[in-house]
């Protein structure tokens, strides 16, 4: 029976299947290599997540304890300084030579409290007093902040009024605020507290929370949008810049030191150091004094430095400045008058020549090096006579020269005749 037959038996059509119903393939999954540092069968229960907690080093689980001492775990009640209860508890102690640790609980350490100011009723009249709050509110907002450590969402989930998050904060910083200006003897006492130095600001927290909710209820098509728009906002700025630059009229190198006059010092702050301001402030300063036909020192002795190193690579001009350095001299004069720009360009031009003597120098030294290494070889003899080998045509070959390396036990002579070995006799012989 064919399989024709058999689907018509059981009433199947004879057309084959489609491709959509065919096995789908399964996808391959990512092989991941296993760290080093690590065994396969930990790798393969964790998937490769970091863990939670730092892991103990490798040398450290290798380590073996001294012979002498006996380890055993034992478990042992808990005397923890961080409980003001009678609860009893235990837990694993490691003990050495069945001498079990004393002292208080490792993780006792940890117990940190936040020291909260209490006020009296007098202090709570004459500078605690609010309209907005009650002095029954205040103290329940006080116990509470001293229970929970300043943990204002536990405070505000406990607190009996609708009182948010921020509300509670601003009232407790403002009574502590206060208190501590109440019993300082001084007001140079509190110059450095945090409390006083940095006031907390409910509508600036407000603001800040509403911001945070914003960016991170983004999607990420508004994320990739606000990207692109950063990015034209940048490029926009740059071409901004570029085209400013361009604008400006190339000015000589003589004419910006020359044009220099006293009167400069009583320029604002804002073209003495244009390194504070930014770019565009900078170059908009520099577009205006040059209106004024007033430029900067600093940037006519870059000018004249350009122009002096436009010939030269790269490589050079780096020499140039490690020597200035090695002489102590600043890259760029403090001062920079005419008269010091001049000095220091004439500086540098006789440390190029300096530099330049010092390659030609080296040059000679050993062009001069090799035509000596030339002069000591020997010449060849005039009387010396190359004998050719003659050349042979046709079927001719020429008869080589026997150059076989004598050995210690060969002897230079051709053997005799009677050394060689004896023919075999023939039937014709006989």
């Amino acid at each position: 029976m064919g399989g024709t037959d058999a689907k018509d038996i059981l009433g199947l059509p004879k057309t084959p299947l489609s491709l959509t119903q065919e096995k789908k393939s399964r996808p391959q999954k990512e092989s991941h290599r296993k760290p080093d540092g690590i065994s396969r069968e930990v790798y393969a229960l964790t998937g490769g997540v970091a863990p939670l907690m730092p892991s103990i080093d490798v040398t450290h689980l290798k380590r073996r304890p001294p012979p002498d001492e006996k380890v055993a775990w034992q478990w042992l009640p808990v005397k923890s300084s961080a409980r003001s209860d009678d609860l009893q508890l235990y837990h694993w102690v490691r003990v050495v030579n069945d001498v079990p640790p004393t002292g208080d609980y490792s993780f006792a350490k940890y117990n940190k409290s936040v020291d909260v100011l209490k006020y009296t009723d007098d202090e709570y009249e004459n500078h605690l007093t609010d309209p907005v709050w009650s002095k029954e509110e205040t103290d329940q907002l006080f116990e509470l902040c001293e229970r929970f450590d300043l943990r204002f969402t536990v405070i505000a989930d406990r607190f009996p009024s609708s009182r948010t998050v921020e509300e509670l904060k601003d009232r407790y910083y403002s009574v502590t605020r206060a208190l501590l200006r109440a019993r300082a003897q001084s007001p140079a006492e509190l110059a450095n507290h945090p409390l006083i130095k940095e006031p907390y600001d409910m509508t600036r927290d407000r603001e800040r929370k509403r911001a945070l909710s914003m960016v991170l209820s983004q999607s990420r098509h508004q994320e990739k949008k606000d990207a692109e728009i950063l990015a034209e906002a940048k490029r926009i700025t740059e071409m901004r810049l570029a085209a400013r630059r361009a604008a400006e009229p190339d000015v000589p190198a003589n004419e910006n030191i020359g044009s220099v006059s006293p009167s400069n010092s009583q320029l604002p702050a804002t073209a003495v150091a244009p390194s504070t301001l930014t770019m565009a402030d900078y170059a908009s300063t520099l577009a205006s004094l040059r209106m004024l036909h007033v430029y900067l020192r600093t940037y006519g002795l870059e000018q004249m430095v350009q122009a002096a190193s436009s010939a030269v690579g790269l490589r050079t001009i780096k020499r140039v400045e490690q020597t200035l350095q090695d002489l102590g001299v600043n890259l760029k004069p403090k001062v920079p008058t005419k008269t010091v720009c001049d000095e220091h360009l004439e500086l540098r031009k006789e440390i190029l020549t300096l530099l330049n003597l010092q390659k030609q120098y080296k040059e000679s030294e050993g062009s001069s090096h090799r035509e000596g290494t030339y002069a000591a070889m020997p010449d060849t003899p005039k009387d010396r006579v190359f004998a050719s080998e003659p050349f042979s045509f046709g079927a001719e070959r020429p008869i080589k020269k026997e150059q076989k390396r004598k050995g210690p036990g060969r002897q230079s002579d051709t053997p005799s005749p009677a050394h060689k070995r004896p023919r075999k006799l023939k039937a014709s012989d006989l």
